[in-house]
């Protein structure tokens, strides 16, 4: 099956790219670089050496994604969102060896111009909201927003506002997977899958 890739797309040789993923206009995918399957690339996107995608991810317009970063399967960048590998750029310093690494689990959401400081970790099904700056690890379904991000509530898998209290114990149901929820010391679990159509 392969991939697709518009003719003003840079594919460097030697990068791994999974089948039924699409590279749209002007996007550079490096030689280093390892792309899963059904993933879809932006506009102006940039995918460096040291970089890891999994299966899925959806990569809108202006997005660069540096050595150091790995996105784990369906995740989604939005337009012009910000990763960084180096928490004290110098131009006149080199730091290559210096770079931190970065990971965006399972389904998480990164909105639109936010920005990821380099070194932390982006839990499973996290949901960072539009403009807000990421400076430490961000808890499995957190919805975190403003700068510095702060946590404000629990998102979904299906990307909807969970009746959660952000301390404590709870359960609550999503709105629109019917999917159940439990909130435990502060940490989230999904408890059942959606129910079933009759």
């Amino acid at each position: 099956m392969g991939f697709s890739a518009h003719p003003t797309a840079i594919i460097d040789e030697g990068a791994q790219i999974g089948d039924g993923t699409r590279i749209w206009h002007w996007v550079h995918v490096c030689a280093g670089a390892r792309i899963g399957a059904g993933c879809s690339f932006g506009q102006n996107v940039f995918v460096g050496d040291r970089v890891v995608i999994g299966r899925k991810v959806k990569v809108q317009n202006n997005v660069s994604i540096y050595d150091g970063v790995t996105l784990e399967e369906e995740v989604f960048c939005g337009p012009s969102m910000v990763f960084t590998n180096v928490i004290n750029p110098r131009a006149a310093v080199p730091r290559r060896d210096e770079y931190r690494q970065t990971r965006v689990r399972r389904g998480a959401t990164l909105g639109a111009n936010c920005t990821v400081v380099c070194g932390v970790t982006i839990g499973v099904y996290a949901f960072v909201g539009a403009g807000a700056v990421v400076t430490r690890d961000v808890p499995d379904y957190a919805l975190v927003v403003g700068v510095p991000a702060r946590q404000i509530g629990w998102m979904s898998a299906h990307g909807e506002r969970l009746a959660l209290p952000l301390r404590g114990d709870g359960e609550a149901q999503c709105p629109a997977s019917g999917e159940r929820y439990q909130l435990t010391d502060g940490e989230v679990r999904r408890m059942s899958a959606p129910p079933t159509p009759s």
